[in-house]
């Protein structure tokens, strides 16, 4: 019976929902963030939902932190099940604005984070012959303008995603990758870009969103039941990936229109 999951970034938005979704199915959970108020605060609404688990404090950067992680896993609840790799942060600006260092946090914590917590929890996952379940974003599919380095952050994660798929399946381990749209969540607390604008904007786009962190947290849950590798909760998601799938240059027409709206100086 599988029935443990480790999450990271678990202290809110997607990463509290999923630990919340799983636990109304009985699941222990073992939720690591680097908030540690957040992910308490998850482990308590873990276990009135009829699940139960532990926190650990983790950051993705740092390998040793998620080889402890793994460590605790198998020490507490005897291996794992289900890796969900969802830590992430946002940022934002054009090109020519963003910094190397600005990069380098990006793809650090958005892209080699994932790629640390496959890596770290793989011998669990031979063991019990698990599921990954990699959360990417639309970006990795769609590159919409100024968020060059996320976007190349979580088509990474997408390709990392694809490649474990075929690489792992004579191991019977389940691989499925997430790609959301924006939806409410507290994404915009890690933003990073050069402009307080962009902030704004993205902001925006989150607030307008008529999906929750909890119906994904289902959608996901219902597409992982029934082996979907790519899983789009957002409907209009899979209507821009369907049209970019058959003409692509349409899309990109698209982006280049509005990475020109983005640049025009705003009239009041």
């Amino acid at each position: 019976m599988q029935n443990r999951m480790m999450i990271t970034g678990a202290g809110s938005g997607l990463g509290r929902e999923i630990a919340l979704r799983w636990a109304r199915e009985g699941w222990q959970l073992a939720l690591s963030d680097v908030n540690d108020v957040g992910v308490a605060e998850t482990l308590k609404m873990v276990r009135e939902a009829g699940g139960d688990g532990f926190t650990q404090r983790c950051d993705v950067r740092d390998f040793s932190q998620l080889t402890a992680f793994a460590q605790a896993c198998e020490e507490k609840l005897g291996g794992i099940d289900v890796i969900v790799n969802n830590a992430g942060v946002a940022s934002g600006g054009f090109f020519n604005e963003l910094s190397l260092e600005d990069w380098d946090w990006q793809i650090a914590i958005n892209l080699m984070g994932v790629v640390k917590g496959c890596k770290a929890f793989l011998p669990l996952l031979v063991e019990s012959k698990g599921t990954i379940i990699n959360i990417a974003s639309m970006a990795a599919l769609m590159q919409g303008p100024a968020m060059s380095n996320y976007n190349v952050a979580k088509a990474g994660v997408v390709a990392l995603s694809e490649s474990l798929l075929a690489e792992l399946k004579m191991q019977e381990i389940d691989v499925h990758v997430v790609c959301p749209s924006f939806f409410q969540t507290n994404l915009l607390d890690s933003f990073r870009g050069p402009k307080p604008e962009m902030k704004a904007q993205v902001g925006k786009l989150l607030e307008g969103s008529p999906i929750s962190a909890a119906d994904i947290a289902d959608y996901i849950y219902q597409e992982v039941a029934k082996g979907q590798f790519m899983i789009l909760p957002h409907e209009q998601g899979r209507m821009a990936w369907a049209v970019k799938q058959k003409n692509p240059q349409l899309i990109y027409d698209e982006m280049a229109a509005m990475a020109d709206k983005m640049r025009m100086p705003r009239t009041k």
